[in-house]
Order: structure tokens, then C-alpha cells, then sequence
């Protein structure tokens, strides 16, 4: 689990593309409706690892995630790992999902915080890579998500039909399809 990706971007650009991703994508077309407050109130910290490997990675990864655990709610609700000099190549990635959890419980954090994941070539069990599904969970770079589960349990609460989310996420971009997404973002392709 060593990949590395050359030629990584300056880390103001990586946010930049992140935050629209987030805007756009995330926000813009509902698919996590509990994004928007926390991105209105400020409370998402954006970190740009510099890792060339999954083991730096992991070191970073911990070190989010003890400082996400300390912080004030307020101040930092939801923090975004994003890694473009590493885990590039989608299956190792996925594999290092299994490490990510390994260190939530090796760090006694497991149900108090957890890690989602996104990734450019995202791609569901059972889905073929070009599937419109699968963009639900494509970002620009590849990305942990490390959120608070009393974070979510309140989400959950406020959103009355939360099971329902993914459905509707599936629903939103088989509308949109594949020519739709690439227009989300048709404008910073040309700069």
C-alpha cells in the first residue's frame, strides 16, 4: 500500500477544487444534506496531506483524528484528510479503509468518531467504473472524511427519512447523468 501519485497540486488548489466539489456536488445537488450547515457555519477543516505514502498518511490520519476528538464542536465539526500524493490508484485505497478503521479502535475513538470515503475513481461493489451511482462518492482527490458520530445522530434526528438518502442520491444523478456532472464543473475545466 505504498502508491504514490506524482506531480501532486500546490495544496490551495487541492482545497479549491475540494471546496467546490463540496459546493457543487455535495451541496449543490443534496447529496448530503447535512453538509450545508457545517459548511455555512465554518466548522469543516480542509488538510492537505503531504504524504507519499500510506504509512505518512497514517501518521497524519492520526493525528487529525486526535485533534477532531479534542476540538470544539463549534470550531471544528468535520474535518476533510485530502491525499493527493498518495492512494491513487482506487483498490489501494479501498484497502486502506480496513487500516483507517483499525486505527479508530486502536485509538478508542471507534463511536465517537468515524471515517467516510471518497476517491476520483470511487467505484461500488457490483457497479461497472463508468456507473453514474458511483460519483455519490467521487471527489476530486482522494479524501477521508472524519466526522463525529454526535454529529450525525443529530443529523439523523433533523432529516426524518435519513435511510432514504442514498436512494434519492441514486435517483439525483441517473436524472443528472454523466453529461450533467461533467457540466457541474464544465467552467473550471477551461481555466
Amino acid at each position: 500500500m505504498t502508491s504514490t501519485n506524482t506531480n501532486p497540486a500546490a495544496p490551495d488548489a487541492v482545497i479549491a477544487a475540494t471546496r467546490q466539489w463540496l459546493e457543487r456536488a455535495v451541496i449543490g445537488l443534496n447529496l448530503c444534506p447535512f453538509a450545508k450547515a457545517v459548511q455555512v457555519k465554518q466548522q469543516i477543516r480542509y488538510v492537505v496531506s503531504e504524504a507519499g505514502t500510506a504509512e505518512a498518511l497514517l501518521a497524519d490520519l492520526e493525528r487529525e483524528l486526535e485533534l477532531l476528538a479534542e476540538a470544539n464542536p463549534e470550531k471544528i465539526d468535520t474535518t476533510l484528510l485530502i491525499h493527493p500524493g498518495v492512494l491513487g490508484d482506487f483498490l489501494d485505497f479501498n484497502d486502506f479503509i480496513d487500516v483507517a478503521d483499525g486505527l479508530l479502535q486502536e485509538l478508542q475513538l471507534d463511536g465517537e468518531l468515524q471515517i467516510a470515503s471518497f476517491h476520483p475513481a470511487y467505484q461500488f461493489a457490483g457497479s461497472a467504473v463508468d456507473d453514474i451511482e458511483n460519483y455519490t462518492n467521487r471527489s476530486p482527490y482522494p479524501t477521508l472524511h472524519l466526522l463525529r458520530e454526535a454529529s450525525i445522530d443529530r443529523a439523523v434526528e433533523a432529516f426524518p427519512e435519513a435511510e432514504t438518502i442514498y436512494e434519492k442520491n441514486m435517483e439525483t444523478l441517473q436524472r443528472l447523468g454523466l453529461e450533467g456532472w461533467h457540466r457541474l464543473f464544465s467552467d473550471a475545466i477551461k481555466k
